[in-house]
């Protein structure tokens, strides 16, 4: 029993740092895994900004693209070790209208890399986050330089498929 106890609390301390850096999402989605210096990420959140936004059929999405390597060395933390994935995307649905935030959807992604590469994923919804509202995320391996074409497709509570695309380099 207490060798049962010792090796799940060796196995919790082992994949806190891991977990932690997924799961953060609730509070701020760029601080994976920190709370300390919350109001030096609010000013340096999203350094590049806001990666796209459009107006489809009355709704404003909002994208943003982070890098992990570059967010992770800002909090003085290294990449985990093995992680594939190199950017972070988020995505904010609001009414165009009326400002009010869209949170109940699904949102399929379709990426296709400077050599031709694709990838698909479908977008995980996020609550509130720092700087945003609550909205829909996923890890992306966008690894090389060069324009990466942007496909996202989303069905919000209204049951309207909506379509956005777009270019984003990586540098």
């Amino acid at each position: 029993m207490k060798k049962t106890a010792v090796i799940i609390a060796a196995a919790f301390a082992l994949s806190a740092p891991l977990a932690a850096f997924a799961m953060d999402h609730e509070s701020m989605p760029m601080d994976h895994g920190s709370m300390k210096g919350m109001e030096h990420m609010e000013h340096m959140e999203h350094k590049g900004g806001v990666a796209h936004e459009e107006v489809v059929g009355g709704v404003k999405a909002s994208f943003k693209i982070i890098s992990m390597t570059e967010r992770m060395k800002e909090m003085k933390m290294e990449v985990p070790a093995g992680m594939k994935e190199t950017h972070h995307l988020m995505v904010e649905f609001t009414d165009a209208k009326s400002g009010k935030n869209l949170s109940e959807g699904e949102v399929k992604l379709k990426i296709q890399g400077p050599d031709k590469s694709e990838q698909t994923k479908d977008l995980m919804g996020m609550p509130g986050m720092t700087g945003m509202g609550a909205g829909f995320g996923a890890d992306l391996v966008m690894d090389k330089k060069g324009k990466y074409g942007v496909m996202a497709k989303f069905k919000l509570k209204d049951g309207k498929v909506r379509q956005v695309k777009f270019w984003y380099e990586v540098k």
